[in-house]
C-alpha cells in the first residue's frame, strides 16, 4: 500500500479516474433528484441519500467482482447477426428505462399539475427507491468498466470511486434545490436523461457514442439556460 502512495502514476490515475466518475456521476445525481421531487419534502432527502449510498455499495460490490464484470462482456447470444452479452442487454434494459422515465415526467411538466397533480404524490418511498436501485446499477456498471480501463489496482479504483460518491451526496441537495427553483432546468435536465438513455441503447446494440460529445451539448445547453436565467432575473430587476 505504501508503495502505492509513493507512485506518482498511481495518483495520476487516481486523479483522472475521480475526476471521470464524477463527470459520469452527473447522469446519475440529476436522475435521482429528479425522481426523488415526486415525494413529500420531508423524504427527499433521505431518498437522495439512500439512491447515491446505494451507488456505492453496488460500485464496491462490483469492483470487488471483477472478473465475473469481465465476463457479462462475452458474448452468449447472437439475434440479428448481432452478438449480444449480458452487458449489452442490461445496457439497452436500463437505457429504456431511462427513456421512459425522462419521457414520462416530461408529460407530466407538460401537461401541467391540473391534469396530474395528483399523480406526482402517488409514489411511495419504496417504487421511488425502486427506480433509483435500477439505474444505479447500469450506471455503476459503465462506471466499473471504465475504472477497470483506466487504473491497474484495485485501491486505487475504490478510493476514487469513494471520493466521487462523496462529491455526489455533497452536489445532490444543491442541484435538487436548483432544480426546483427553476422549473425550466428540470425540462433541460430531462432531456439530457433522454440523450443518456439514447446512448445507453446505442452502446448495448454496439453503436458507441462518444459521451463527449454528449457532455458537451450538456455544457453547451447549459450555458444558454444560464444566459437565460442571468436575463429574466435583470428583467424582474428592472420592473
Amino acid at each position: 500500500m505504501l508503495e502505492l502512495l509513493s507512485d506518482p502514476a498511481v495518483w495520476a490515475s487516481f486523479l483522472t479516474l475521480t475526476i471521470l466518475e464524477i463527470v459520469l456521476g452527473v447522469d446519475n445525481v440529476i436522475f435521482i433528484s429528479i425522481v426523488a421531487q415526486r415525494l413529500p419534502r420531508a423524504q427527499q432527502a433521505r431518498a437522495r441519500l439512500i439512491g447515491l449510498g446505494g451507488a456505492l455499495i453496488l460500485r464496491l460490490g462490483l469492483l470487488a467482482s471483477i472478473a465475473w464484470i469481465i465476463s457479462l462482456a462475452e458474448p452468449f447470444v447472437t439475434v440479428l447477426g448481432l452478438a449480444l452479452s449480458w452487458r449489452d442487454l442490461i445496457l439497452v434494459g436500463g437505457g429504456l428505462f431511462l427513456l421512459w422515465k425522462a419521457v414520462t415526467e416530461i408529460f407530466n411538466e407538460v401537461e401541467g399539475p391540473e391534469d396530474h397533480g395528483p399523480a406526482k404524490h402517488a409514489a411511495t418511498f419504496a417504487s421511488i427507491i425502486a427506480q433509483i436501485v435500477v439505474l444505479d446499477l447500469v450506471f455503476s456498471l459503465d462506471s466499473v468498466i471504465t475504472a477497470v480501463g483506466i487504473a491497474d489496482h484495485l485501491p486505487v479504483m475504490f478510493a476514487a470511486v469513494v471520493v466521487a460518491v462523496g462529491v455526489m451526496m455533497i452536489a445532490a441537495e444543491p442541484i435538487a434545490a436548483f432544480v426546483e427553483a427553476h422549473p425550466s432546468t428540470k425540462m433541460l435536465a430531462l432531456s439530457f436523461l433522454v440523450m443518456v438513455g439514447m446512448a445507453l441503447i446505442a452502446d448495448g446494440l454496439h453503436h458507441h457514442v462518444e459521451r463527449g460529445f454528449i457532455y458537451a451539448a450538456m455544457v453547451f445547453a447549459g450555458a444558454v439556460e444560464g444566459l437565460n436565467l442571468l436575463r429574466a432575473k435583470r428583467r424582474r430587476r428592472a420592473v
